[in-house]
């Protein structure tokens, strides 16, 4: 099918295609954005409160899974390419946590495949671009196109090229065209979605905390000791206040879980964006080990989903409290009961 008109920039009140809504008190689904190639399916809906529940907002940016037929008849190996691209399933910790806890809920369905959320419009491999780069050039006094990222030239930009082991996944260049109107109808009405929802929380309570939510494959074992089973990143002390971060390896040593600290994992291009400590604007990425929550093969829901849920939803009603503080301490906090 042909890709959907670009919808307006606000987003519409309809129920997305990949599953039920978080149930805790009143959230309502907004979806927004669209997915090129596949008539009315949002790209992304969120879940929200008003007034908002708790200072925490859940982002889960790359475990959508409505892929185009379009997409996938382009795909070498779609079934090992797509599902490796994938955080597999772990929008279903995501969504059951925003139940428990109240924070509020952020679902791409657009699949990374498509296009990747944590990395940033311009991180493109103009290569895998039929034509390449625009050859027009820049408009008098703007900025030139820049070359191609360091994540783009891994294989891992904007659209993803490459995966180890199994190489090129793409069989033909893609359009311009294609590109664009997966920026226009995917990336650009995200982060503004993001954006938005981080503000509006931050104005009730002073502060607010996004967690980035991602799983990620079993680190590898190093002289005998067992593998993190999460991964806390914080771009290295820029993305958030370290009172949080102490918070939240506090959650997981009380719930007995490994934890690592910004290796090999330290967040991407969400962090970098959205993350504005002075303005009382925290962000981490949550990396989980996929074995925690899937079965043996990885590819559906295991025995320890719901102690995984459990865990993470301890750390964000613990976190929650220290952002509040954070809040108060900034002379803006608002109460609850307001």
């Amino acid at each position: 099918m042909r890709a959907k008109p670009r919808q307006p920039s606000g987003m519409n009140r309809t129920f997305a295609s990949q599953g039920e809504s978080p149930a805790h008190g009143s959230a309502d689904p907004v979806s927004g954005g669209f997915v090129p190639g596949l008539e009315g399916v949002p790209a992304f809906t969120v879940w929200s409160h008003d007034p908002s529940a708790v200072p925490v907002v859940i982002a889960v940016p790359h475990a959508g899974r409505s892929y185009p037929q379009t997409l996938v008849s382009h795909m070498r190996q779609p079934a090992f390419s797509a599902p490796r691209l994938e955080d597999r399933l772990v929008d279903l910790v995501g969504r059951a946590v925003a139940e428990q806890t109240g924070a509020a809920l952020l679902v791409a369905h657009a699949p990374r495949a498509m296009i990747d959320l944590n990395r940033a419009s311009d991180d493109v491999d103009w290569e895998m671009i039929g034509g390449g780069a625009p050859d027009a050039g820049p408009a008098p006094g703007s900025a030139p196109i820049p070359s191609a990222g360091r994540r783009a030239r891994s294989g891992l930009g904007l659209v993803p090229r490459r995966l180890p082991g199994l190489g090129e996944l793409w069989k033909r260049p893609i359009a311009h065209h294609e590109l664009a109107a997966r920026i226009a109808g995917v990336h650009e009405p995200y982060h503004h979605a993001l954006s938005g929802l981080l503000e509006t929380v931050r104005a009730r309570w002073g502060a607010v905390l996004l967690i980035d939510l991602h799983s990620m494959p079993p680190l590898p074992a190093r002289a005998g000791e067992p593998s993190a089973q999460f991964v806390v990143g914080d771009r290295f002390g820029a993305a958030c206040d370290g009172a949080l971060v102490a918070e939240a390896f506090a959650a997981l040593a009380q719930a007995q879980r490994l934890a690592a600290h910004n290796r090999p994992y330290a967040g991407g291009y969400v962090l970098e964006r959205h993350a504005r400590r002075a303005s009382g604007i925290h962000c981490l990425q949550l990396e989980i080990d996929r074995r925690t929550y899937l079965d043996a093969a990885m590819a559906e829901p295991g025995p320890g989903l719901g102690t995984t849920i459990a865990v993470v939803a301890a750390l964000v009603q613990r976190m929650a409290i220290a952002v509040a503080d954070l809040g108060r301490e900034r002379g803006c906090w608002r109460a609850a009961a307001e």
